[in-house]
């Protein structure tokens, strides 16, 4: 059974997010690690690159699917998560922790807020 930790936002693309301070810590949600398999490889963007809403930011490969990194709101990003070139499986391992992907800085800080709470997103995971 998945959790929800209700401290994130989510997107309909599986993808979670966490405000640390002026920036959004993304990352895939366990429903969307269940759903990759073991993850083997983790394409990540370049720090300073900027992306709109809507935009192919990055790419997951797993096991038994991959998924592309859609950015959720406008924003750049500020760092991410090098560690998983070597151990991409921290997605699978510990997907709201060391499994996080990129932080972003949004261009509204509002539009983290306005993504689904726990709440919706597993009301959203359950109509699947």
């Amino acid at each position: 059974m998945a959790s929800y930790p209700t401290d994130l936002r989510y997107t309909d693309k599986h993808q979670w997010l966490r405000l640390d301070g002026k920036l959004a810590v993304l990352g895939i949600t366990e429903v969307g690690a269940e759903q990759l398999g073991a993850v083997g490889f983790v394409e990540l963007p370049y720090p300073g690159e900027l992306f709109k809403a809507g935009e192919l930011a990055g790419r997951v490969s797993g096991a038994t699917s991959s998924t592309t990194i859609t950015m959720p709101f406008t924003g750049q990003i500020n760092s991410v998560n090098k560690a998983l070139d070597d151990g991409a499986a921290r997605v699978n391992d510990d997907p709201y922790g060391e499994g996080w992907i990129m932080r972003i800085e949004p261009g509204d800080p509002a539009a983290v807020e306005q993504l689904m709470d726990a709440a919706a997103y597993e009301a959203f995971v359950s109509a699947q």
